[in-house]
């Protein structure tokens, strides 16, 4: 099984609009599909910086001197472009679905279809785990998470159950909170009720919200004159984060204006509306079917 099936491949390497000599960076190197045709149309003086923070992913390097594989979480992207000698580059693009590895390895945890333990972290070394969050926060803050990352209907509930299951015990294992979730999963589209959960505490444990937040305000400010930022999103949260940075230059969306009133808008926009994967793709690969490609130039 491969580790990841790239998503909108062509669509999105095409959207990079790669100059052979120019500056790429892959924020999202994962099984290294995206990157790997983005190396197809550098030349010999082009090169390629991919970041990921799963050490699995590191695994899939290819022997390409072109390529720097940065093994760190994208929101330190400038500052270890800079470690690196670069102050701007041509292209960035970010593809950020969880990866097919994460969702199929069953001690990663990722998934309600296997057994295995609470775990969900995209770094396997960082401190804060799903079980960690599960068992230690309130419900108060449970409550916010399911509502807010996963849009839960009825989260009070939900983090009421969750709390009550671990005055029982420790919730440890995936079969243990679906059992403390059963008063509330629906018989009809139970696995749409438990996705949203599972996302939820997924995107707190990994601060993805915060994290996107924080490396797409970098990219004004990496990108050079005329560089494409060509970004995949896979659910609404992340979508309106990304939609508002590209329209307004910030991820709440609010537009700037200079001292004479004009509008201060650092993108022009290549995509008016979102591409949407086509029906093969999803044949293909039904994981990619909720996928949205935008693309902006920097002004």
């Amino acid at each position: 099984m491969s580790y990841h099936v790239p998503v909108l491949l062509k669509e999105s390497v095409d959207a990079l609009d790669i100059m052979p000599d120019g500056i790429y960076v892959d924020l999202t190197f994962g099984g290294g599909g995206h990157s790997a045709e983005i190396l197809k149309r550098l030349g010999r003086k082009g090169r390629l910086y991919a970041f990921d923070q799963d050490a699995d992913a590191i695994a899939n390097k290819p022997n390409d001197q072109r390529l720097t594989l940065i093994h760190g979480n994208f929101k330190f992207m400038r500052g270890f472009l800079r470690y690196h000698g670069v102050e701007q580059v041509n292209g960035i693009l970010a593809d950020l679905g969880i990866s097919s590895h994460h969702i199929d390895t069953p001690e990663r945890g990722f998934s309600f279809r296997f057994s295995g333990a609470l775990d969900m972290r995209m770094n396997s070394e960082a401190l804060v785990s799903a079980k960690d969050v599960i068992n230690s926060y309130t419900e108060e803050n449970l409550t916010y998470i399911l509502k807010e990352y996963g849009e839960v209907e009825n989260p009070r509930r939900v983090a009421n159950l969750i709390v009550k299951g671990r005055e029982l015990g420790y919730i440890v294992t995936i079969e243990e909170l679906m059992k403390a979730l059963e008063p509330v999963t629906p018989r009809m589209n139970g696995n749409k009720f438990l996705a949203k959960v599972f996302q939820a505490i997924r995107i707190e444990v990994n601060g993805e919200l915060d994290s996107l937040s924080l490396m797409l305000e970098q990219t004004g400010k990496v990108l050079q004159p005329d560089g494409r930022l060509v970004v995949i999103t896979y659910h609404s949260l992340e979508d309106r984060l990304v939609k508002n940075y590209m329209k307004a230059g910030n991820v709440e969306g609010v537009t700037q204006k200079d001292f004479f009133g004009k509008p201060t808008i650092p993108f022009v926009p290549i995509t008016r509306k979102p591409i949407e994967v086509s029906a093969e793709e999803q044949e293909q690969n039904p994981r990619s079917r909720s996928a949205r490609l935008r693309v902006v130039k920097k002004i």
